[in-house]
């Protein structure tokens, strides 16, 4: 038993140094696949210089809160009155900015500043990950996207090549989204657009660069100008027909099944919507055009669009979501957030900073919560364990 547990040390040692010794033998062919897209070798050793590979990036591709967060907690947190408050603010002091964008791209101003708040809550939250860092470990170690990652890196070496954003200011999510807007590297080469005026396109450091590049990515995305993204619509009890983002139909062909607007006044619109009911036939439901489809394709979940798409209705003034979601335990805003955690500190869970951001230490305490008060243990923050720890009953 001794030889063996003395082993066990020297087995991970060898498994970690084949790990290093595989990973620099990507990059070596790396190195030759960038120098066919025009990457100097100069370039891409700066870049490289002592990059390891980070494991977070693998794990943060398995857990996508877009595609494993109940539609309700995602809009929560994303389209609660702080994010609208935030918002509005921001619109009028980047005012002229925004203006010039939509006079530039047709796109509303509305609409740039929900992907603005979404995507980074309005520049607070721009990811913490280095770039060539994050790329690279999942070029080497993600066989299922590998070519994603490698195009990805790649094309973030061209930036730091061409000079727009200085390589030291280059981080961002585990996919490679940087900037105010999060666009990923080969986006970037592709749409990304001066707007300031410097002659230089910096999403990163420049406001204006990064509003105007997203509001030429919407129009490129098929943005119609003037059009609605959609609205939210009552559906008769018992409906069977075709739901989803697509195929669209008519707005005649919804209307002839019953559907209405949730206010009960007649569906309006030019062009084939679809029908969306994110948590299925006992939920919410919209018709949705094609603006809806020029959110959608900046992130592909109806999640995400549908963040965009209702963040950009509260800042015009227009109402949320009004109909109830098929839960008996409701989501919690930020500030609900940061009073869970605040409550959890005095009980003497170590959740780090009631900073409403819902992480591994936070899902844990809930999790012991939740045992106490007789709930399956899943770590989710709704109002139900909320309720328990300010009643006093834990």
């Amino acid at each position: 038993m001794r030889a063996i547990t003395l082993a066990l040390p020297l087995i991970l040692l060898a498994s970690a140094a084949s790990a290093q010794s595989g990973f620099q033998s990507c990059l070596a062919g790396l190195k030759s696949a960038a120098a066919a897209k025009g990457v100097s070798g100069a370039t891409f050793d700066r870049a490289m210089a002592g990059v390891e590979p980070d494991m977070k990036v693998i794990e943060a591709m398995n857990n996508q809160p877009e595609f494993k967060t109940p539609i309700w907690d995602y809009l929560g947190t994303l389209v609660d009155e702080e994010k609208v408050a935030e918002g509005r603010a921001m619109m009028r002091q980047h005012a002229s900015t925004l203006a010039a964008a939509e006079q530039r791209f047709g796109v509303d101003r509305h609409t740039i500043a929900a992907v603005w708040g979404v995507e980074s809550d309005f520049g607070k939250a721009r990811g913490k990950m280095p770039l060539v860092q994050a790329l690279s470990t999942g070029a080497c170690l993600a066989p299922r996207r590998n070519a994603f990652f490698k195009g990805e890196l790649i094309a973030t070496l061209q930036i730091i090549q061409r000079g727009d954003v200085r390589p030291e200011r280059l981080f961002g999510s585990w996919a490679g989204a940087f900037g105010h807007t999060q666009f990923i590297p080969s986006t970037y080469l592709r749409l990304a657009v001066d707007g300031d005026g410097d002659g230089r396109r910096d999403l990163v450091d420049s406001i204006p660069d990064a509003l105007h590049s997203t509001a030429n990515f919407m129009d490129k995305a098929g943005w119609v100008t003037g059009a609605t993204w959609g609205y939210e619509v009552r559906v008769p009890n018992g409906y069977s027909g075709p739901t989803g983002r697509n195929p669209k139909q008519p707005v005649s062909s919804w209307a002839s099944r019953g559907i209405v607007k949730y206010d009960g006044s007649a569906l309006t619109g030019s062009g084939n919507a679809g029908l969306l009911m994110p948590a299925g036939r006992n939920g919410p439901a919209f018709l949705v055009f094609k603006n809806y489809d020029a959110a959608y394709s900046y992130n592909g979940a109806d999640s995400y669009a549908l963040a965009i798409s209702l963040l950009s209705d509260r800042l015009r003034g227009r109402p949320g979501v009004q109909g109830a979601w098929p839960t008996d335990d409701l989501p919690l805003s930020r500030e609900q957030r940061r009073e869970l955690q605040r409550l959890l500190i005095q009980r003497g869970y170590n959740v780090g900073e009631p900073d409403g951001a819902v992480g591994s230490l936070t899902r844990a305490a809930i999790k012991e919560i939740e045992a106490k008060i007789g709930m399956p243990q899943t770590g989710r923050p709704g109002e139900k364990v909320l309720r328990a720890l300010k009643g006093g009953r834990v």
